[in-house]
């Protein structure tokens, strides 16, 4: 797909970030969101064939709303300035995420600050086999993707119920289990694209995997 149209809309809208200017390029707005869920259904597709566990989401019902949500953020401007999907969105798990914007583009998966329930899920399976998720992370191709985990607030001490010298207490720590590749948005005009989301979609797959079976079973 040429994301050219969608990435002129989004700068466009930065420098006339309101709902006057949205109302009066509704349309335009209508246009590249529909071919955007078009290409959104094409993957779906793609990924659906390679993944026997994976949860159908159409574009529509991966795509996310533009608008910021100014309740919980009132400092933000009223649009984001990215297209997100999510892919095999099953709720209450870890799906895969890709980022459109105008400069960079993300693609990334895992659990973002779940809650206690979920986290506590999670650590009780790194307790029992740590070593596999261990493994995931430190696979040479997963490191070069991906680096590790996504850098986000950590527990100073250990958690409840885990001791200091537990062999994968770094692990433990976290609150954020993701891992996410940022790439320039110009990468998106090469005709390989698709098939780059589906190798870091495939490379990702262990990671979602290993988080689902920790807070479903």
């Amino acid at each position: 797909m040429d994301f050219n149209n969608q990435i002129n809309f989004l700068k466009e809208l930065q420098q006339n970030n309101s709902k006057e200017w949205m109302d009066v390029n509704r349309k335009w707005y209508k246009e590249v969101r529909d071919d955007f869920i078009v290409w959104l259904n094409s993957m779906n597709t793609r990924l659906s064939a390679i993944d026997d566990e994976y949860y159908d989401t159409p574009g529509k019902k991966g795509i996310n709303r533009i608008n910021n949500n100014l309740m919980f953020h009132p400092n933000k401007p009223v649009y984001k300035d990215h297209f997100g999907a999510g892919f095999d969105k099953n709720p209450h798990t870890a799906d895969f995420y890709f980022e459109l914007g105008i400069e960079r583009c993300v693609f990334a998966g895992g659990l973002w600050r779940p809650d206690s329930k979920t986290l506590r899920s999670v650590r009780e399976a790194i307790d029992y086999d740590g070593e596999d998720l261990d493994n995931i992370l430190n696979k040479k191709s997963f490191k070069k993707h991906f680096g590790g985990l996504y850098e986000d607030v950590k527990l100073t001490n250990s958690p409840k119920g885990f001791s200091s010298d537990h062999k994968y207490i770094e692990l433990l720590r976290n609150k954020t289990f993701a891992v996410a590749q940022e790439f320039p948005t110009k990468l998106t005009f090469n005709e390989n694209f698709n098939e780059k989301l589906v190798e870091v979609y495939t490379e990702m797959l262990p990671f979602r995997r290993y988080l689902n079976k920790a807070i479903t079973v």
